[in-house]
């Protein structure tokens, strides 16, 4: 199925007519006019909250919010986005959204504990709130009614899997946000599949600092034969320390941007493990709009999963068109 064809069909029944705006991180309407054409729904106009834990120039989160202005624009809904890599500037932001009087709110749950007063603030308001991209083992005890994103484990697991496949012998895994709960559970499936991992942490903050940590790394313990980053742009970083620092590793990821295609297909990057940031946003928004207009709820109790899956060589064509548009 194409992307256009699963918009359609998650959205079906509403009336191709006009766009709205979406938000900039102060979480104040902007004219940009991002996200794919899609049509506005003749339900009344409603505002919905986005937070996340965004660090500023990562292009994971450009395809999250691609993914939540289109369905904010079909949906004819008003999205205030607002991002912060601080825990605690994540949960102010969470209680800006309910002072301001938010009709829902969609937010990643990165470090659950700073979070949860605040996200328990907002459902004892009778604020549908939903979680994505982080916080799959947090968000039921919070009250969140729905979730979605991959689970980090599992895809970790399926990441050491390939890399015992791949021949690996020794494994650094780059956690680009340490105390985030997905990266470290990432690493621990990574562990789980495939023991010779060791954890390497970054700070993702300061991009010069993580080629220069990962290249220290490389110089240090010639055996590592593969840097597993966790995000794209720490993939092409980890090419770079590659080379800076005369080493034969490979370099695989998790998650994709328009650059890592050409790394792919180069040879740069071996493989990548998608989990569908663009469909994230997606479903967080249409989802708090299905709810506050017909009550349902999506999952039942469980998450519902948008990863993992691979990119590689193999199928990164299949993509490419995709992530060139910027919605992969």
């Amino acid at each position: 199925m194409t992307l256009s064809r699963l918009v359609a069909a998650i959205g079906a029944g509403v009336l191709l007519v006009g766009m709205t705006a979406c938000s900039s991180t102060g979480g104040k309407p902007d004219t940009s006019g991002g996200g794919m054409g899609a049509g506005t729904a003749d339900t009344p106009r409603m505002k919905i909250a986005m937070i996340t834990h965004e660090v500023p120039g990562d292009s994971f989160w450009d395809l999250v919010r691609k993914g939540a202005e289109t369905a904010a624009k079909k949906d004819n809904i008003e999205l205030l986005y607002s991002a912060d890599p601080e825990a605690p500037n994540q949960a102010n932001h969470v209680q800006s959204a309910v002072d301001s009087g938010v009709d829902g709110i969609a937010v990643t749950l990165a470090k659950p504990d700073a979070m949860r007063p605040a996200v328990r603030n907002a459902t004892g308001k009778n604020i549908p709130v939903v979680a994505f991209n982080a916080g799959q083992d947090a968000w039921l005890d919070m009250g969140v009614t729905q979730y979605f994103g991959q689970d980090g484990f599992i895809a970790g697991q399926e990441a050491g899997k390939r890399l015992a496949n791949d021949g690996a012998q020794k494994v650094i895994c780059v956690i680009h946000e340490q105390g985030h709960v997905d990266l470290e559970a990432r690493c621990a499936g990574v562990r789980d599949a495939f023991p010779a991992v060791e954890t390497l942490n970054v700070n993702g903050k300061d991009m010069p600092s993580v080629e220069s940590t990962i290249t220290a790394k490389l110089r240090q313990d010639p055996a590592v034969d593969t840097v597993l980053a966790l995000g794209a742009p720490y993939a092409l970083t980890a090419v770079q320390s590659v080379g800076n620092a005369g080493s034969n590793a490979q370099v695989a990821t998790f998650d994709t941007n328009a650059a890592l295609v050409d790394a792919i297909r180069n040879g740069d990057i071996q493989w990548a493990v998608d989990q569908q940031p663009f469909l994230q946003g997606y479903l967080a928004v249409d989802s708090l709009w299905l709810y506050l207009n017909n009550g349902n709820v999506i999952g039942g109790n469980q998450p519902t999963f948008t990863g993992p899956a691979f990119i590689d060589a193999t199928n990164i064509e299949d993509v490419a068109e995709y992530a060139k548009a910027g919605t992969r």
